[in-house]
């Protein structure tokens, strides 16, 4: 498996290098925005590895712009921002998970193995990898996009897994904490009203009437529920 390393800081950049050739990955290097986009566009990495804080194009843009050419490859955000903001934007980006600095190298292995899991699992063992219907929606998840009639309607990473798990668990009530882990890859934030937000905004490209949701039902207190 090939991993970029996107950092600008050249001992943290050869240092997780050496801990992941070790491991038995590939690496390639980058040491600015610029230049990872570059890399990831001509060595089509399996993995990311993104600091924020880099000279020219920052790591939040890197993963925009990585998220906009549809690729689900698995990224994860590596920096001193430590704010629980910075968290929330990285992973509303689009990101799979965030890592602060200092670290461990052996949390970073560790990470980068369950998201992997995590997506290859989502990949080859969803029978709705390839299209899937909620009520008269259909969603095409490698696209990044659905469709309703004729109108197609574009989704974010984050939307395709939001719409997988509550097709997955059609019927169940599906709880904050499962979207946390399953959709952002972080333990459930109390007091955050990101995923509500979320929901919010999902709603107003896939339901017919957002103000009377027939896909994505709120569950007072509890979470979401999707019924055919």
């Amino acid at each position: 498996m090939k991993v970029l390393i996107a950092e600008d800081d050249p001992n943290t950049r050869e240092g997780l290098a050496e801990v992941l050739q070790r491991e038995g990955y590939d690496t390639v290097c980058a040491a600015n925005g610029t230049e990872a986009l570059d890399v990831f566009e001509r060595e089509k990495p399996d993995f990311v590895c993104l600091d924020i804080m880099m000279p020219g194009v920052d790591g939040y843009e890197v993963c925009r712009e990585i998220r906009r050419r549809q690729t689900l490859t698995p990224i994860i955000f590596i920096s001193a921002k430590s704010e629980e903001m910075d968290k929330v934007v990285g992973l509303e980006l689009g990101a799979d998970d965030f890592i602060m600095k200092p670290f461990g190298v052996r949390e970073v292995i560790a990470r980068i193995r369950a998201v992997t899991r995590r997506c290859l699992a989502a990949r080859r063992h969803d029978p709705a990898v390839e299209s899937f219907s909620l009520l008269d929606v259909e969603v095409f998840p490698l696209e990044l996009r659905a469709r309703r009639g004729n109108e197609s309607i574009d989704l974010s990473l984050r939307d395709v897994k939001i719409l997988q798990l509550l097709h997955r668990k059609s019927g169940q009530v599906v709880t904050r904490n499962e979207f946390f882990d399953e959709c952002w890859g972080i333990d459930y934030l109390p007091n955050s009203r990101t995923l509500d937000q979320h929901i919010s905004q999902l709603r107003k490209r896939i339901e017919r009437d957002p103000q009377a949701p027939a896909i994505i039902k709120t569950v007072h207190g509890v979470g979401y529920r999707y019924e055919k």
